[in-house]
């Protein structure tokens, strides 16, 4: 048999090299009353039988590729060049270790390079490492690189940052020590109540973060908080959705000091939320103090272009008590796949993106909105999500949706607003799709 690793006796062996005489044994530390008698687990099954099995439990499930996806929050359905998988999927990328010997990983580096180049450029910003995680943590490290660069102790988050956002944000600081105070929404607009900024304590902030659109899709007024910040010595973090760079004015412009985002809309497919990757760009004065690595370009001893892990911050680099991060790794597969994504589609390509993705996620709001008992909960402009408001089960309403092949926006009733759904378009979606779409929550409503 292929997959059996050891035999009878083989287990018999390494149990009496610990000095046992069970497997049971090995799990004695563990409470009696909490170890289940049983598992209610069907007989062995053959190969052929286990393949169809877990055909059948798939086949329960539909994706993507069988529904219309208005779902977003994070996560979206945008088109990807099908060149991405050909690249991506080639071994000398895909099984490529960590690029520790720029001597022989010259390609791997190479690509990284391409990639921080894309992020500043994007961002407007003058350095990016070579991508984190995923875009929340990259928040939680910008604000960690905030506390360090300006020796305070305080975060001022806005409450219409993304919720799973926050609450990554708060696990680590609170094991850091660092304080939060919250930006209050305004009930109207949907963003940050602007009239409500002299109650927050400046002076004491490392800084202030503003995410662009925020959960709500809506666009905030960064510049009136940028003047605060800066005039009281912190600083400006921005967290901001990529695709909306190719309309929007970049946050360097803005004065942003970090700049953060998730890159799964940059050609990544959305797998049940994951892999991505966080992308992470500050400015010269701060290089230093960000987190994870930065790819640097040089001449090899010939004179000839090369490539090299300029800044390696990180524990595993240098002495513990001087490493910025214990960030040990970064998404360099997914960055490669934004790479080429952002190379593909060009400078014209990506602003269709995101200018298809504006103006279908508006024909649609405007469509919902012409539905009886649907309304606009908020003032401020969005970009490519919007939240509706109605006396509707929404989570009903998107089980009853699955039948006609649509998934539904996100209630928001676990985040405290019960009446509200948050609705996602792409530039994935036709004409046709909304208007469908429309057509069948028109009748599930009435």
């Amino acid at each position: 048999m292929r997959y059996l690793p050891l035999t009878d006796l083989e287990r018999q062996e390494m149990l009496a090299s610990l000095g046992l005489e069970r497997i049971e044994d090995l799990f004695q530390d563990i409470p009696r009353e909490i170890i289940s008698e049983g598992l209610d687990v069907p007989g062995p099954l053959s190969e052929v039988e286990l393949l169809r099995h877990f055909r059948e439990l798939a086949g329960k499930n539909k994706d993507a590729t069988q529904l219309v996806s208005f779902l977003g929050a994070g996560v979206y359905d945008h088109l990807i060049p099908s060149i991405i998988k050909h690249i991506v999927g080639r071994g000398e990328f895909l099984t490529a270790y960590t690029p520790y010997q720029p001597e022989i990983t010259q390609g791997v580096l190479q690509s990284i390079f391409e990639y921080q180049t894309m992020i500043c450029e994007l961002t407007a910003m003058e350095a990016s490492n070579a991508s984190m995680y995923d875009g929340a943590s990259a928040l939680a490290e910008a604000c960690l690189m905030s506390c360090a660069a300006t020796r305070r102790e305080l975060v001022i988050l806005p409450a219409t940052l993304h919720p799973e956002w926050q609450e990554v944000v708060r696990l680590y600081l609170e094991n850091q020590d660092v304080s939060i105070v919250y930006m209050p929404q305004d009930g109207q607009t949907g963003t940050v109540d602007l009239s409500r900024l002299e109650e927050l304590p400046w002076a004491e902030a490392a800084c202030v973060v503003v995410q662009q659109p925020n959960f709500f899709g809506l666009l905030e007024n960064v510049n009136a908080l940028e003047g605060r910040i800066h005039e009281n010595g912190g600083l400006l973090v921005m967290a901001v959705d990529p695709i909306s760079l190719s309309l929007l004015q970049p946050p360097g412009e803005l004065g942003a000091d970090i700049v953060v985002g998730d890159g799964q809309s940059l050609g990544q497919a959305m797998g049940f939320g994951g892999p991505a990757f966080g992308f992470f760009a500050t400015t010269d004065r701060l290089i230093r103090r960000m987190p994870g690595r930065v790819v640097g370009e040089t001449v090899d001893a010939e004179g000839r272009r090369a490539f090299v892990l300029t800044l390696q911050t990180r524990e595993q680099h240098i002495r513990r008590e001087k490493a910025t991060s214990n960030i040990c790794s970064n998404q360099a597969l997914n960055a490669l796949a934004a790479t080429i994504y952002l190379s593909v589609l060009g400078k014209q390509g990506f602003r269709d993106v995101g200018y298809q993705s504006l103006q279908k996620a508006h024909y649609m709001k405007q469509r919902l909105l012409e539905l009886p008992g649907l309304s606009s909960p908020f003032s401020a402009p969005s970009f490519r999500e919007f939240a509706i408001r109605g006396a509707v089960d929404w989570a009903e309403m998107n089980r009853r949706l699955l039948d006609y092949g649509f998934l539904g926006g996100l209630p928001l009733g676990k985040f405290g607003h019960p009446e509200l759904a948050l609705f996602s378009v792409t530039e994935a979606r036709t004409k046709e799709e909304i208007d469908a779409f429309v057509g069948a929550l028109r009748g599930l409503i009435s």
